[in-house]
């Protein structure tokens, strides 16, 4: 069966560039059903962590190996500040603002005086810091030389090329700097990039947003794995955030890059998927199951019986056929079939109401990656573009990379201090 539209999808609440003032205005967030992110229904504490404060300091930034949280809050920002002055400024107000939201506290400054705007919005007062974590990315546009960054540009650090069963919408895409806000409850997480929207304005305006309001990865060791929109576990097999020998090899960026800004920092890869569930709730069970190559309500790869079992991609059927299709998506995303090469996985589920071309749901994943070197991810996604029996059910729709740079060491640092002052 073929998708219900194969045409660009519009999304992730873009908005136009002539409405932008580069504050609150400017964020255009939809969430479930096409719902502002502040109806959500808030996550509970089933699990004991939504009281948590996430360290914010440290030599790696908080929200890549951190156990994934609940909810998203994504941001891609285009910088209009024209000075290096003015972009580093806003940098240390955006590093002061999100280690106090981290902390569960107002952003710095003051929210009492009547004479001018409240220095906090104050949506996310009284509740907890919901284990938030802020990420913060440069992409490769930001190095064009308005800046005087040409020469700190790693060698990897380039615009991601046209993958095979991609097609983009230009809404969708690229930006300066993106800011990933992670939480266990959707208006803090809102709150986080609502403020440093507002703290940006006169330095950035944003290019366009996505929610996410389901996890579909796991980094924690103790994290139940969670299930997709087509129903499936996801993430079985991502890196831990234990894993310290893997996150090395795979995640970090070490003295390689020849820039020292990006010494302990990662490469994030944003995938905007639409995923034509309503064809994909038309097939039976046993061809969804071949298409991932795993039993959809355990989890086992079809050679085994526990989520966890090692997939034995030789192990044939009692007709002699591959247990596990040749273009299953487990078999094709596996390490064991790409010399290796592993990727970071931190996705979320998005719905952003209808299609209004089809009358169909806009709704699908957001993927999102980390890894030492892009090449990473494109080595993956132009076999599973060519391969995979997904592709009949979904599109990639938007794409961007973004250099995330070491963590901040403390409270004297900011984001990209070493990029900048280095």
């Amino acid at each position: 069966m073929e998708p219900t539209s194969a045409r660009p999808i519009g999304g992730c609440g873009a908005v136009s560039r002539r409405r932008l003032l580069g504050g609150v205005a400017g964020l255009g967030f939809l969430g479930a059903s096409g719902t502002g992110l502040t109806s959500c229904a808030r996550a509970t504490d089933t699990a004991g962590t939504a009281q948590q404060a996430m360290a914010f300091y440290g030599s790696h930034q908080a929200g890549i190996t951190t156990d994934v949280q609940d909810r998203l809050a994504f941001a891609a920002f285009d910088v209009t500040a024209t000075r290096r002055a003015d972009l580093v400024d806003m940098l240390k107000t955006w590093t002061a603002a999100a280690e106090a939201m981290s902390r569960g506290v107002m952003v710095p400054g003051d929210s009492h005086a009547g004479a001018v705007p409240p220095a906090d919005t104050g949506e996310a007062v009284g509740l907890s810091p919901a284990r938030l974590t802020v990420t913060i990315g440069f992409g490769p546009a930001l190095f064009d030389g308005r800046f005087g960054l040409v020469p700190r540009r790693p060698a990897a650090f380039a615009a991601l090329p046209a993958l095979p069963g991609e097609t983009l919408d230009p809404a969708c895409c690229g930006g300066d700097i993106a800011v990933q806000a992670c939480a266990d409850d959707p208006q803090v997480a809102f709150h986080a990039v609502r403020n440093l929207a507002r703290l940006g304005r006169g330095a950035v305006v944003t290019r366009w947003t996505q929610l996410g309001f389901g996890r579909t990865s796991v980094t924690g060791t103790r994290q139940e794995t969670p299930r997709n929109l087509m129903g499936f576990k996801d993430g079985t097999r991502n890196i831990r955030s234990d894993d310290s020998a893997a996150l090395t090899k795979y995640v970090w960026v070490g003295a390689e890059a020849g820039q020292d800004w990006m010494r302990g920092g990662s490469y994030l890869v944003a995938r905007r998927i639409r995923m034509f569930i309503e064809t994909w709730d038309r097939d039976v069970l046993s061809d969804q199951e071949a298409v991932f190559g795993r039993a959809k309500y355990t989890g086992a790869p079809l050679t085994g019986k526990g989520e966890f079992d090692n997939p034995d991609f030789a192990g044939r059927t009692a007709d002699g056929e591959l247990a596990i299709p040749d273009n299953a998506h487990i078999r094709l995303a596996a390490f064991e079939a790409n010399d290796g090469v592993r990727i970071l996985r931190r996705g979320y589920s998005f719905t952003d109401g209808i299609d209004a071309r089809t009358g169909t749901l806009d709704a699908g994943l957001f993927f999102i990656s980390f890894q030492r070197d892009p090449a990473q991810f494109v080595t993956l996604q132009r076999k599973l573009g060519k391969h995979d029996a997904l592709n009949e059910y979904i599109r990639h729709v938007g794409s961007a990379l973004f250099a995330c740079p070491q963590g901040v060491a403390d409270a004297s640092g900011y984001w990209g201090r070493a990029l900048f002052e280095g």
